[in-house]
């Protein structure tokens, strides 16, 4: 066996160029931290939550190149050269994104501690299909846990949003 040792510095800090809520962005951290992390404790983009950082309640999701991912199960340092949009990227010139809209008409969000993966997460379902089922939206929103709405007044205003998205005016 061959033990290769790198020299202290190069394991002290990390650096990488992303794409984060359409802006590029360089930043610098210790190379074990997560993207939950770098994105709260470095970049202060606090939107992303802790929950659990084991990967099951789904409060820490992301879009990483327009997919919805765990931030808390992704090292930093993979997504040097990629795309990354939190909660805080949804909105555009001053306004809310439709399913922020669509959140507060209908109260689907309540504390607002998993609100922020939901919305993410619902926004790479419509971005990927326009068009969903309530069917579909629940296995899209599967791996996001809520323990305050009951998760009705969440489906309805995905369903709100997608209608808004379209550009039709009524339910």
């Amino acid at each position: 066996m061959i033990l290769v040792t790198l020299p202290i510095e190069s394991q002290k800090t990390a650096h990488i160029r992303l794409t984060l809520n359409g802006e590029a962005t360089d930043v610098s951290f210790a190379p074990y931290k997560t993207l939950l992390e770098v994105l709260r404790e470095d970049l202060g983009h606090t939107g992303t939550k802790h929950g659990c950082e084991l990967g099951e309640c789904g409060a820490c999701a992301v879009l990483l190149e327009g997919k919805a991912v765990l931030s808390c199960l992704l090292l930093a340092v993979e997504c040097d050269g990629k795309s990354v949009l939190t909660v805080e990227g949804l909105g555009a010139d001053g306004k809310l994104h439709p399913l922020q809209d669509a959140f507060a008409d209908l109260g689907a969000a309540q504390c607002g501690y998993c609100t922020p993966a939901i919305l993410v997460t619902a926004k790479a379902l419509l971005d990927s299909n326009p068009n969903p089922s309530r069917e579909q939206i629940r296995e899209a929103l599967s791996g996001n846990l809520c323990r305050c709405t009951g998760y009705q007044q969440i489906f309805e205003a995905v369903e709100a949003a997608m209608i808004k998205i379209a550009g039709k005016t009524s339910c």
